[in-house]
């Protein structure tokens, strides 16, 4: 028996799992759908850098464990997931800057061909000075620094819409060349990675609207006149009725990929007029249990799937929870369940984001992991579950 902290300041008993649900892995790709995860970095707990959110020493590089980072993809692409890399999960402007991105892709994607496993990495503008302005001439040449990169060690091209083109493109006009200039140079097809204002300010208008109908027939307009270039598109955060309007703007053989966490199992399922795909965050630590799901709608057992991904739900939500600013931090529940699961030795982040959650919200999502049997051995993470409260003064 454990005692668990709640939001009110109370303990309430917990009985932890004995027996950890069995998962069989299995490194083939999932046939019925493709389903990206992505993945967190492993901080090095012992470097000045990785201690302070504020006051961090902003010219040293972020200080990487690559070995344990490395490792968790594997254990990824054991389970049958591709990995995308170097996006919001993996600290991108949030500790890792290009540079560090880059090699975060270059080493992922030299294991990625070792195992077998698919690999796409992350092309912004990043090495941009976020300061200054820049040239629509300065965008193009950023994100072609960086799509020459991942395409040279091997990895699929993820566009992501940049902050500096959102300030600087004066018409819809500006952002169809600009895309229009890079899917021509791409050598493989790419996905197209738009995030809304709602998740990010910065890119308010994109596309040249506010308004999203208008600005997916712009989006959509760019993905139809370069299909061939394109492998499919992700649109976060979308709603339910979005996403659905999203697939059916889109030309066949685009996929479509969802990421959200609360109809992922409904919009993945899909209905007699198509389906989504999946790139998603927050498959990282429900790896075994969504794999299982994904595995069943190969088979065809549709029941087994709705099962399996619907009970992730309670978790993925709380993970993410909060308001903009909070959800932000939804990495600290990624890496603090790694920990207990044995993949990574502590729990220490890059810009210490490990002090970014509260205890209860880490107790309510060890509480919720343990249900659904996540842990492979459940007394290790009954320990350090025990640590952290330990720390937090709770006997």
């Amino acid at each position: 028996m454990i005692e668990l902290p709640e939001p009110d300041g109370t303990l309430a008993p917990y009985e932890p799992s004995t027996v950890p649900r069995g998962f069989t892995p299995s490194n083939a790709p999932f046939t019925s759908r493709v389903v990206f995860s992505t993945a967190h970095v492993v901080a090095d707990p012992m470097a000045a850098n990785t201690t302070l959110l504020l006051g961090f020493e902003p010219f040293r590089p972020p200080a990487i464990d690559w070995d344990a980072t490395i490792a968790f993809r594997g254990h990824l692409w054991a389970q049958g997931f591709a990995v995308a890399e170097a996006l919001d999960t993996q600290n991108r402007a949030m500790g890792l800057d290009w540079s560090a991105s880059a090699e975060l892709i270059r080493r992922s994607a030299q294991e990625a061909h070792a195992v077998g496993g698919r690999i796409a990495g992350g092309v912004w503008t990043d090495q941009l000075d976020p300061m200054r302005p820049h040239s629509i001439a300065d965008i193009t040449a950023a994100y072609e620094e960086q799509i020459e990169f991942v395409e040279g060690v091997g990895a699929q091209t993820i566009i992501m819409a940049s902050p500096q083109l959102a300030q600087t493109a004066a018409s819809p006009d500006d952002y169809a060349a600009v895309y229009r200039h890079l899917l021509a140079q791409a050598t493989t097809p790419v996905i197209l990675h738009w995030v809304l204002p709602e998740s990010d300010p910065r890119l308010a208008g994109y596309w040249g609207h506010t308004d999203w109908d208008a600005a997916l027939d712009a989006f959509a307009a760019v993905v139809k006149s370069n299909v061939d270039k394109v492998d499919g598109v992700k649109v976060w955060p979308v709603s339910r009725e979005r996403e659905i309007q999203l697939r059916r703007v889109m030309p066949e053989g685009v996929h479509v990929y969802n990421g959200d966490i609360t109809d992922f199992p409904e919009l993945i399922e899909g209905d007699e007029q198509g389906h989504s795909d999946a790139l998603a965050s927050v498959f990282g630590p429900l790896a075994p249990v969504i794999a299982g799901g994904f595995r069943a709608l190969d088979a065809g057992d549709t029941e087994t799937y709705r099962a399996e991904l619907k009970s992730t739900l309670p978790l993925a939500q709380h993970l993410f929870e909060g308001d903009a600013l909070s959800m932000r931090f939804f990495k600290t529940g990624f890496v603090f369940l790694a920990w207990l699961s044995g993949h990574q030795e502590h729990f220490r982040m890059i810009w210490g984001e490990q002090s970014a959650r509260s205890v209860p919200h880490l107790a309510k999502a060890y509480r919720l992991a343990d249900g659904l049997g996540l842990f492979p051995d459940a007394d290790l993470a009954e320990h350090r579950m025990r640590l952290v409260l330990e720390t937090a003064g709770i006997r």
